[in-house]
């Protein structure tokens, strides 16, 4: 996979892309062809309704919590599938708190599936793409991966690990696998609170996103030739420039 691909027939797994974001993402590769390999936690019923449109190969439970359920979710797409060539990290968790409130627990919450989960997948994958020519991996990330959130400071420390580790993963398994990252600003799910409004209006494009455009940027890197590893693509209207 040197050379910028086709996705019809790849094996592509999508982590949580039960709902939002990772559902956007795994229909958009199953009407570009790829093999869509489902995976959720707790959202059976929403990820089955994901699995039927975009006709997906597999769907997967797994806690990505654990480490030993992540490497059991790689070893059973091993032993149905026999390869991977495509995975996007999008499972994440965001919650809202003042950071004098932060416990252990709030902290690990956030860590064990925002980045500890992300590496580990990162690894799991890279090994089964290793022995089959290589492959592409995108790790989701956030606009407050880039900016400092103050009553998000666990979650922006989560997504800015997530952005090193893309980078640092880039170098670690080239030159057949590539690991890039996209980092979304505000895509509404519902209606926006009065601070989502404000990062609209100050938005340069003057307006919210669309997981269509995430799903598009992700679709870029796992097309994209190898000469294209350890970058963060921000879809998020120029927010990040404020």
């Amino acid at each position: 996979m040197s050379q910028p691909s086709d996705l019809a027939g790849k094996i592509v797994l999508v982590t949580g892309a039960a709902r939002r974001i990772g559902r956007g993402i795994a229909s958009r590769l199953g009407r570009e062809g790829a093999q869509v390999l489902v995976h959720y936690h707790a959202s059976q019923r929403e990820a089955e309704k994901t699995a039927a449109e975009c006709s997906a190969a597999g769907l997967f439970r797994a806690n990505l919590e654990s480490v030993a359920e992540i490497q059991g979710l790689f070893s059973g797409i091993e032993a149905r599938f026999g390869r991977l060539d495509g995975l996007v990290n999008n499972a994440a968790r965001f919650t809202r708190m003042d950071p004098f409130d932060i416990t252990e627990a709030d902290w690990d919450f956030i860590h064990s599936v925002n980045l500890r989960a992300v590496f580990f997948c990162c690894q799991q994958g890279a090994r089964l793409m290793r022995k089959h020519g290589g492959g592409r991996i995108v790790n989701i990330s956030s606009l407050g991966g880039l900016r400092p959130w103050s009553e998000h400071a666990h979650y922006c420390a989560s997504k800015a690990g997530v952005i090193m580790l893309t980078k640092a993963l880039a170098k670690a398994f080239a030159p057949d696998i590539t690991v890039n990252s996209v980092a979304p600003g505000v895509v509404p799910f519902g209606e926006l609170d009065e601070r989502a409004q404000a990062m609209v209006k100050a938005t340069p494009a003057g307006r919210a996103g669309t997981v269509e455009e995430i799903a598009e940027a992700v679709d870029y890197f796992l097309r994209a030739s190898n000469f294209i590893t350890g970058q963060v693509l921000a879809v998020d209207g120029g927010l990040n420039l404020r």
